[in-house]
């Protein structure tokens, strides 16, 4: 999440669901058992629930694997995003945090439609001088700011999809706060993973008893325009944000490159909105722990001299092992900077980040739900080049020994120690 949310009111709308008797001529006659709605059939927090909703709001695509047990919910409306996912079919739980009130209320908000996903595009930076969330000028506070609305409000042009890929694109204009208009292209790919290909990217072999769900979304920018895109003009960066549903035992797991603060700098940024209590940021032996429960409005942040190409999360309650693999290119240090501050380095920004959200000031809230996200260097583009960015999504379930093997060639680290941080 970014620091905008600060006093974001949304909007309840509660859900009405109307049966219909038989009539004749006006006149009720042979009184029928009102049949069950699309919601009854499933409970909330269930996939097919969550499907249900967005399909009477607006245009959808599920991928599934051929058993029906992994499936992926895609928005067209919401820039091909993936609202969420199930590793066991409509009845399973749905893995993606969504703003069920926002979007059923149809209700365009000023700074920022957070309607959740698990898996969303966006574009940095930001905050500072190169900001495309700020006109020039202006304050940086949040009256001032908003979220361009073509990651926003505005339709991803869908290109063709099937059973297992999606494909989109989109062309943009957005000007930053020091006056310079980027025109680009924007190609987002998403596509359902299957057990060899989530073996081989995650290095593992799955157990026949694990249940899982992976996809992943390939995101590129191209530079449509007629000039270089460089430390003096600014420029953009790809920037995927994951929402996912909390819980008193879920934490947040990032690894991180041990070694001299001299040359890697500091492990973590923990002061986004002040510094994250002792008791919910844990730094040790290469492993950030960070609270998932929803209750606490903090954010950390990560550079990439010191991330390494992973972040996660367990679920002790649902048992459930989240993974989110993303692009770290070697050698590549110039990230956007998003501070909301005329910044003295505007390219020293974070690779991976991770939010939990929690009550604001006014007492209200806008979830709960966490995210996990991960951005893109930045893109110094000449004319016609692009840059890609991977961003995949990994949900397991299984006996404890079988995730700890997951676990462990991920993050170095067992499911019980996760367990036991906090």
């Amino acid at each position: 999440m970014t620091m905008s949310v600060n006093n974001i009111l949304l909007v309840s709308i509660s859900l009405s669901i109307l049966c219909f008797s038989s009539c004749n001529q006006g006149k009720q006659k042979n009184k029928k058992e009102p049949e069950m709605s699309e919601f009854e059939k499933f409970e909330r927090g269930t996939f097919g629930y969550d499907l249900e909703v967005l399909k009477k709001n607006q245009d959808v695509i599920v991928l599934k694997s051929k058993d029906g047990n992994a499936q992926v919910l895609l928005s067209t409306d919401y820039q091909g995003r993936v609202m969420t996912s199930t590793l066991n079919g409509l009845d399973g739980i749905s893995m993606g945090w969504l703003n069920h009130e926002l979007i059923e209320s149809g209700d365009q908000q000023q700074h920022i439609n957070a309607f959740g996903g698990e898996d969303r595009f966006w574009v940095g930076p930001e905050g500072g001088q190169f900001s495309v969330f700020f006109k020039k000028g202006v304050p940086f506070d949040f009256e001032n700011w908003f979220t361009p609305k073509e990651v926003d409000s505005e339709p991803f042009d869908l290109i063709s999809y099937d059973d297992t890929v999606a494909l989109f694109k989109k062309e943009m204009s957005l000007t930053n706060y020091s006056g310079t208009r980027f025109d680009f292209l924007v190609n987002r790919n998403v596509k359902l993973l299957n057990n060899k290909e989530a073996e081989k990217l995650l290095n593992i072999e799955l157990d026949q008893d694990i249940r899982f769900v992976a996809f992943e979304a390939k995101n590129m920018i191209t530079n449509k325009g007629d000039f270089v895109w460089n430390k003096e003009t600014g420029t953009l960066s790809i920037w995927i944000l994951g929402m996912l549903n909390p819980s008193p035992a879920t934490t947040i797991v990032i690894p991180y490159k041990e070694g001299d603060e001299g040359s890697l700098g500091r492990i973590v940024n923990g002061e986004y909105f002040g510094k994250v209590p002792s008791d919910r940021l844990i730094v040790k032996d290469g492993i950030i722990f960070f609270k998932g429960d929803g209750k606490y409005r903090s954010k950390i942040g990560m550079s990439p001299l010191r991330a390494k190409p992973f972040a996660g999360s367990f679920d002790e309650e649902k048992g459930i092992l989240t993974i989110v693999q993303f692009t770290l290119p070697e050698g590549k240090t110039d990230y956007v900077n998003s501070m909301w501050e005329i910044q003295e380095d505007p390219f020293s920004g974070d690779a991976v980040n991770s939010y939990n959200d929690g009550p604001l000031e006014d007492g209200g809230q806008l979830g709960p739900f966490y995210e996990l996200e991960s951005s893109s260097p930045a893109a110094l583009l000449q004319p016609g080049e692009s840059i890609t960015h991977f961003h995949r999504t990994f949900h397991f379930t299984g006996e404890e020994n079988q995730l700890d093997i997951i676990a462990k060639e991920v993050f170095g680290v067992e499911i019980k120690e996760i367990k036991s941080a906090f």
